[in-house]
This record gives structure tokens, sequence and C-alpha cells, in this order.
């Protein structure tokens, strides 16, 4: 048994009286529907939990979270589960799934979401009145997870910033099961604390979010063959020298597998996946990825004045769940050293293990530091690394080491940190937050859930103990 369990006995009569007081659905381990309520995108994560509460609403989430109070508890919680979830068992379990409206204001230029909500449920109504979010490469994400952990967008993050510093009010439920609306006026340290803190504070039912007038954009995706990844890595850093804020890059090298589900052309290939967004002129965007097409044509180029609603083809994210792990780097340069180093990456996972290795560019408004700034580290960086590894546990687990030795190549070029959203399983507090900013999340954590109740995901933040200094054993580079 946890310890969790030990600790906590939970009759059936009392998770009938709660079923009985939520509206959408409660469910324990045994009871059809169980299975399907805690899995999540990952199909990697394992989570047990005690009993699950399928909120319909924030009523639900507020007797919920008292509940779980009441009887010692810890909770977790979870939208679409796409970031590695804690294998835990003995807890709380609040979903959010269903929780999936959005009310878009345009005189404040605002989109009113719920928890549940993902980029597919904005979008739309966002373009129908000229408005675009600060949204991420996949139309299945939630937007709640994705932009209290900083929120990078590959469409409008250099040119706007992070969407966590583009939160206008965020609705949440407490320990003390009270749903309270916060922003940058009301209740400012709670509110800085959660766009980068997530559930480590409470259950977020609502999010306000900035919009901005964007309705096309320049961009889309050109794959190259595996002959050409070495000229394709050396073109980036001169495409992205001196880009302008409006133009977004990132390379991608995948393995694709031999499977029915990818397009003939791509099918059992190495190749390297060029992702272009220009918020500019055709001409200009076609001049700054020149270094690109001097290369070649390409296996299959999507580049071209596409909608916004059409963001889903530069990056192509998978739709259906799969079983991954994840693990990132940020960079603070890219010399010729490091471009070295992932040529050599190239060659060692060219036909191997590791899904996908991308190599983004940051920078621009990412790197500014507004007055109330979320606590996000990735402001430091210039790049971002990440990689995954898809498969069954055996070709995970190879992956998953190839991987580490893939990024762990990137070492003197590091931050020491990992942006938030892209870090991996192993990965704690202390790897995605700053040392001033973790302290600072440690001391809120003491003031407004000094329980710790809201302990169960990824890189929680445990109160700061009164006496004690410094981080943990497991700050800064840690090779995975």
């Amino acid at each position: 048994m946890t310890e969790y369990q030990r600790r906590t006995v939970v009759g059936a009569a009392a998770v009938t009286e709660l079923a009985d007081r939520i509206g959408g659905s409660v469910f324990v381990p045994g009871d059809e529907g169980y299975e399907a309520a805690v899995a999540g995108f990952n199909l990697r994560s394992r989570q047990r939990p005690r009993m699950v509460v399928a909120a319909g609403g924030a009523a639900d989430v507020q007797t919920a979270v008292a509940f779980a109070a009441a009887h010692d508890l810890p909770v977790g919680v979870m939208a679409t589960g796409h970031q590695p979830f804690p294998d835990e068992e003995g807890f709380l379990l609040v979903t959010t799934g269903a929780m999936r409206t959005v009310d878009i204001d345009i005189e404040r230029g605002v989109a009113r979401v719920g928890a549940g909500a993902r980029w597919s449920d904005v979008v739309g109504p966002a373009q129908e009145e000229g408005l675009a979010p600060l949204n991420g490469s996949s139309p299945d994400v939630g937007v709640v997870g994705f932009t209290l952990g900083g929120g990078l967008s590959p469409f409008l993050g250099r040119s706007h910033g992070w969407a966590a510093d583009h939160v206008v009010a965020i609705e949440v439920v407490t320990p003390d099961g009270v749903l309270r609306r916060v922003s940058a006026e009301t209740e400012p340290d709670l509110f800085w604390a959660l766009r980068g803190g997530r559930s480590n504070f409470g259950v977020v039912t609502a999010l306000e979010i900035g919009l901005f007038p964007v309705t096309s954009f320049y961009g889309g995706g050109i794959y190259f063959p595996a002959e050409d990844v070495e000229a394709v890595l050396r073109a980036f850093p001169e495409v992205v020298r001196a880009a302008p804020d409006a133009f977004t890059c990132s390379v991608a090298l995948l393995n694709f597998p031999p499977v029915p589900q990818v397009p003939e052309p791509l099918r059992g290939r190495f190749l390297a996946h060029v992702r272009v967004t220009h918020l500019g002129t055709d001409e200009d965007a076609e001049k700054l990825i020149a270094p690109f097409r001097a290369i070649g044509s390409g296996i299959l180029d999507t580049i071209a004045r596409h909608p916004y609603g059409s963001y889903a083809l530069v990056h192509t994210d998978p739709a259906e769940p799969f079983p991954y792990e994840e693990q990132g780097a940020l960079l603070a340069e890219l010399p010729a050293a490091a471009v070295d180093s992932l040529v050599e990456s190239a060659q060692i996972a060219a036909g191997g293990l590791v899904t996908v290795l991308e190599l983004r560019h940051l920078g621009g408004a990412l790197s500014a530091r507004p007055a109330a700034a979320a606590p996000v580290a990735a402001r430091d960086a210039v790049f971002n690394v990440w990689g995954a590894t898809v498969g069954p546990p055996e070709v995970v687990e190879a992956g998953t080491a190839m991987l580490g030795g893939l990024v762990e190549r990137l070492r003197p070029w590091s931050t020491g940190l990992t942006y938030t959203n892209f870090a991996g399983r192993d990965d704690r507090a202390e790897n995605v937050f700053t040392d001033a900013d973790l302290a600072r999340l440690r001391r809120l954590k003491r003031r407004y859930d000094p329980r710790n109740l809201f302990r169960v995901n990824n890189h929680t933040i445990a109160p700061e103990q009164t006496g004690t200094e410094g981080r943990t054993a497991s700050a800064g580079w840690r090779p995975r």
C-alpha cells in the first residue's frame, strides 16, 4: 500500500454521498468508465487514483476539493493528459475534459475558456471575429495546461510573448473549496503563482486570455530527405540569425515508422522537417527561407499563404493517444560547435529509436519581461531542444536513454533549465524554474496550500519549510 492508502480510508458510503452531490460523474477502481476516465493522451502514464471526479462545472470542482480536504486526500488534475502524469495511487483525480465552454469578448479582445477547452475549441470562434489566441501547434492540447505552463506559440510567440503573460484573469478553486476570480489587481500573488505553478495552487476552472488581430499566416513545412539533414541544420542559424519577430522557425528530425498511417512519401524514412510561420508578407518570408530553398525542393512542401485556422498543418502533430517519453533543454546560444553537435546527433538518431528531435527558435518578444511577468524560465534562452520516443515499453526505454545522450551533448550551451511544457517525466520543479522564482513559489505555496493538498502533478512545488534554504540535490542540469 502507498503512504496515501495507509493514511486515508474513504468508505463506500462517503463515495456515494460525493457522487450524489456531483453533477458530472464519480468513478472508483472497478467501475465501468474508470479506465477511460484516468487515461490521458500520453499512454505511458499509469496513475491509479482512489477516485475520479469527472467535473461538469466549477461547482463539481468545489465539491471535489472540499471532499478531498475533509478526507486528507491529495488532489491531482487532468484535462487532456499530454504531459507525463505521476504514477501515483490513492489520490483524488479531478478531470476537467467536459468543461469546454468558450466565450469571445470582441470589445476586450479576450476569450473566456473552460478548464477542459482545447485549442480547436478556441481558434475557430476567435477567427470568426478576426482574432487569434497564443495557441500551440496541436488542436488537441488543453488551453489551461498549455497557458499556465508558459505557453510557447509557434505562430504568435515571437511577436507577442508567452501566453502566460497575456492571461487576464483566472477562476480557480483553492484548497478551502472556494471559487475565486484572481487577476493582477485582485490577489496578484496567487495570480502570479498560477501562471507557471499550474495545479500546485488549486484547480483552475476557467481562464480569460488575450486575443490578437491575425487571420492568416505564410508558412507550413518542407520535408527534406536524410541526405539533406546536415545542410538543413547548418542553414538554420543563418535563417534565424536576423529574423524579425514576426517570423518563427524550427527544424525537427523525424524517424517515421513504416506504418500505413504515415503518408507514403514519408513512410519509414528519416527526414528533416522545416517548420515556418510568418505574419508578414509572403515575399519577405521567402527571402528569409532562401537558404532552405537553396538546398532543394524537398519531398513534400506545404509552405504557402494559409488561413490562421489551418495552423495544425505546420507541425502536423498526431491526434490519437500513444505512449511516449519526452525530454527538453533550453539553449542560451547556438554557436558553430553546437551545430556540429546537432549534426553528429542527427547521424546517431537516423533510423534509430528517437522518434523526434526538434530545434526551435525562441527570442523576440519571448525574451521580454513585462512588469508582472509570469514565472517562465525560458526567457533567458534563445533556442529550445525537445525530443520524444514513441512505442512499446522496450522501444521507449531504449529510445529515452538514447535521447538523454543526445540532449546531454548540448550541455555546454544550455541554460541548465527546461521549458515547463517540454519537460520530461523525471524533471522536477528545480529543473523548470529559476532559483528566485522557485523560492517565491514555495513561499506562496506555504501561504495558499500549507497542507500541500495539490501535490499530485508534474513539477510539484512543496511549501517553503521554515528555517531551510536553498535547492534540493536535483537542481540544475541533470542528464537523463
